[in-house]
């Protein structure tokens, strides 16, 4: 009987410490300072270079420019002709093809299941365990390179690799691998913090583009 006492409590600590080592403090204290950084700002913009892959493909870059206040984003994606507006509450896709121009209008809660630019600087606060993996340096740039994996095996995305520059606590890369083994990878080229955004600078206004065909699927 004694035996098997201390065998449960041998489980039940070993247990116990493999779930806690899952949320490395050191991480978090990483991610924390990049979050309270970004959450601070009056608005932020950048241009960057992503590309997506299946396993076993060969990745295509291409670039893009983003601005951020909060929960709100403007995503431009010119070599696809594309736009995306997100105030925090509806989301607009514009697109501008050929001189055929469209705009798709979703409410923002519609789209949990995709991981928004403004939502990476606190994804790891939930459905993640996280841990930092280590140092390197990328463009002359000291980085803290930090895990994040689903804590669910049916989450839309697996893992989550987060690139942090040690000093500024800048967040400069990030690389998604989706639950079809995919991986989305994010480069920031040039970033400035230094914007005061104002909230239109987030909503679609068709009468900036002119002829617009509009789909509103609210």
């Amino acid at each position: 009987m004694i035996n098997r006492v201390y065998i449960l409590v041998f489980l039940f600590t070993s247990i116990f410490g493999v779930a806690h080592a899952q949320k490395d403090p050191n991480a978090k204290a990483v991610l924390d300072a990049v979050s309270k950084k970004y959450q601070s700002l009056a608005g932020m913009k950048a241009t960057f270079e992503y590309s997506y892959a299946m396993s076993g493909e060969s990745a295509q870059s291409q670039s893009g420019e983003i601005a951020i206040k909060g929960d709100k984003y403007h995503l431009v994606l010119p070599e696809q002709g594309q736009e995306i507006f997100n105030n925090g509450k509806t989301v607009w896709t514009f697109i501008n093809s050929g001189g055929y121009k469209e705009v798709t209008i979703n409410n923002s809660n519609e789209m949990e299941d995709e991981l928004k630019p403004s939502s990476v600087y606190t994804i790891y606060q939930k459905g993640y365990n996280y841990k930092l993996l280590g140092e390197k340096n990328i463009n002359g740039v000291l980085v803290q390179e930090i895990e994040l994996k689903a804590e669910k095996s049916g989450a839309p995305f697996k893992k989550v690799n987060l690139w942090v520059d040690k000093n500024k606590k800048d967040l400069v890369g990030w690389e998604i691998t989706d639950d079809q083994g995919g991986k989305l990878k994010y480069q920031f080229k040039s970033v400035d913090t230094s914007l005061k955004l104002a909230d239109d600078y987030f909503v679609f206004n068709p009468q900036k583009h002119g002829k617009v065909e509009i789909i509103d699927l609210r």
